[in-house]
């Protein structure tokens, strides 16, 4: 396996001549991380595909989530003497990560797909079809540090195409949009020419959006099992449960993942600017630089929706994501607080430790 088909870069390169210079890491080669489970991995090197696991040491000097391996990481691993497993000893930084709020009311960080070049927001053209969805995931997308790319699937199911994408355009400012057709083939070729040579992409979406379609189609086989949608509510089953890089026969890297019906953000308050542009170039022009754009008069915002530019929903949208972001800022900086304090302490239990 060629390591620059699986997207190692100039990037990692740099990482790989200082990761050299440490004794330690001497016999060490670059890995690509394919697959996880809790906390073991499947990783991709020149040499083969191997089953590993964290050393010791890294996983003492790891405090949270993301500092342990994600599907798209490149690690330094140790393969074992004699058989088919290696140990991971140390983690390449990242050149893009997307990321999202774990489910439930636990607040930590969990990283969908790392080190991606493209995230392929794919949404369904039937009655699942869901504007505001898509703006959630573009918030997230452009946080990422990947380019985020639309693309509307099941185009056989939709009598009003043209309809569809000025409203995808309407809130995906400077975004390609590629419409497919599983049935008709059409669009497929144009998503197959995105994947040169070490380029990553990851499928995003919720379930029944195509995704698995769309990874078959890449890959060139049957890999993931296909769930018919329900007919009532155009809703999918869960088909993929796991997510995982497959190397494509064409070049290039592709990430699957499980859907997401609801996408919780993860501290992307930046990246907010970004898919909200002219809520933000309206707000620019209000007389007062505090307006909430609610009731205040002369507002911007407000005028653009009694003139019919601006949709209420949207507006609402980009309240309701503002809120979301700002919680989960309030509870990260708590709780990285409480992360130093334990780390002090840590190291406190160690020197006294030293000094008996």
């Amino acid at each position: 396996m060629n390591l620059s088909t699986l997207g190692f870069s100039t990037y990692f390169e740099e990482q790989m001549i200082e990761f050299k210079k440490q004794a330690k890491l001497v016999n060490c080669v670059p890995a690509r991380v394919t697959l996880e489970h809790k906390h073991s991995y499947r990783v991709l090197a020149e040499e083969g595909e191997w089953l590993a696991t964290v050393a010791g040491h890294f996983a003492y000097a790891s405090l949270a989530r993301e500092d342990f391996p994600a599907v798209g990481d490149w690690v330094l691993v140790e393969k074992m003497p004699g058989e088919e497993k290696a140990i991971i000893h140390q983690l390449f930084e990242r050149k893009s990560v997307f990321s999202r709020k774990v489910a439930g009311l636990e607040i930590q960080e969990q990283i969908v797909a790392s080190n991606v070049d493209i995230v392929l927001l794919v949404m369904s053209l039937n009655a699942d079809f869901n504007i505001r969805r898509l703006e959630r995931y573009l918030v997230a997308a452009w946080d990422s540090g990947a380019k985020p790319i639309v693309v509307l699937t099941k185009a056989d199911l939709c009598e009003d195409i043209s309809s569809m994408i000025r409203e995808v355009e309407s809130v995906a400012f400077g975004v390609d949009i590629f419409v497919t057709s599983a049935l008709s083939g059409e669009g497929l070729a144009d998503i197959q020419a995105l994947f040169t040579e070490g380029v990553t992409g990851a499928l995003l979406g919720s379930s029944g959006a195509g995704k698995s379609t769309l990874t078959n189609v890449l890959s060139g086989e049957e890999l993931m099992k296909v769930s018919n949608i329900r007919e009532d509510d155009a809703k999918g089953r869960h088909t993929t449960t796991h997510r995982e890089l497959i190397v494509l026969p064409g070049g290039g890297c592709l990430i699957d993942t499980p859907g997401m019906r609801e996408l919780q953000l993860w501290n992307q308050s930046d990246s907010l600017s970004s898919s909200f542009q002219d809520i933000e170039a309206l707000a620019e022009t209000c007389r007062y630089r505090d307006c909430t754009h609610q009731k205040e008069p002369h507002c911007a915002v407000q005028q653009a929706i009694t003139d019919g530019v601006l949709e209420q929903s949207r507006l609402q949208s980009y309240f309701k994501l503002q809120r979301e972001l700002a919680f989960i800022e309030r509870k990260t900086n708590a709780q990285a607080k409480l992360d130093q304090q334990r780390k002090w302490k840590q190291i406190a239990k160690g020197e006294k430790k030293g000094k008996k």
